[in-house]
């Protein structure tokens, strides 16, 4: 429902309250959705454009401003700039029931849709549909946590769905290109290949041995600190697919 300012009945929309309490009492901004995370993370740095109202009030919904005496009790000034920058640092986003609902259930469907992207069934190396994965992550009890990215939480929700589903699944392996000096070769192979999954195919040439490797996605930094100090940068590793299958070319 619109928040409405009583004295000019401006309609807010889109609008996130950040509240803080102090002095006794519950201080309100009104903010644009988004841009409160933006303007705590530093991607937004221009205050006008997170507020929807360059006031402070003591309850936004009802248009209640705060009065300069209880600002200068509170917060020791009466600088709008200041007290509303003291708010967004420190105070609580208040989120309706049902956005926060609408939220929760967006993020789910963004994080089931990475871990599809990023995982297999084992036994036929083909990705499970995102409704079979939202399925798999509520009987694992997995609890989607507002306060941090989707992104963030993919590894989490993979982890608990290999322990506490019934649902068969890994992550999908990363086919890279390994090419060393053949000087190197002899030292180098068996390390390499120790946290191979599949050989896809191997060379050796005149200068080079290169061969195409499918590895879980945590071996190319393995991979890479090993080339550098054994190889001495004379060797390469070069990424062919970061969500190979061990049936897919």
């Amino acid at each position: 429902m619109p928040i409405q300012q009583p004295s000019n009945q401006i309609k807010l929309t889109n609008v996130s309250i950040v509240r803080l309490k102090k002095g006794g009492k519950r201080f309100e901004i009104a903010c644009y959705k988004n841009k409160v995370q933006e303007w705590r993370t530093g991607i937004e740095t221009n205050i006008d454009d997170v507020l929807q109202i360059s006031n402070v009030f003591l309850n936004v919904s009802k248009g209640e401003v705060a009065k300069s005496g209880d600002l200068q009790k509170a917060f020791g000034t009466t600088d709008i700039t200041n007290i509303v920058a003291e708010i967004l640092k420190k105070g609580e986003v208040q989120v309706g029931e049902k956005e926060r609902e609408h939220d929760l259930s967006s993020m789910r469907k963004e994080i089931a849709t990475v871990v599809a992207e990023k995982c297999v069934d084992p036994s036929t190396q083909t990705s499970y549909p995102i409704g079979m994965i939202e399925k798999a992550m509520a009987e694992a009890g997995f609890s989607v946590k507002p306060n941090k990215t989707a992104k963030s939480q993919v590894s989490e929700c993979i982890k608990l769905l290999q322990s506490q589903s019934k649902l068969p699944i890994q992550r999908a392996r990363m086919r890279v290109r390994v090419t060393v000096p053949k000087t190197d070769f002899d030292k180098l192979r068996e390390k390499l290949l120790e946290g191979t999954e599949k050989v896809e195919s191997e060379a050796t040439g005149d200068t080079d041995w290169e061969a195409v490797l499918l590895i879980d996605p945590g071996q190319l930094r393995v991979i890479n600190e090993l080339l550098r100090k054994e190889s001495k940068g004379r060797g390469r590793v070069e990424t062919l697919a970061f969500t190979a299958t061990a049936n897919s070319q």
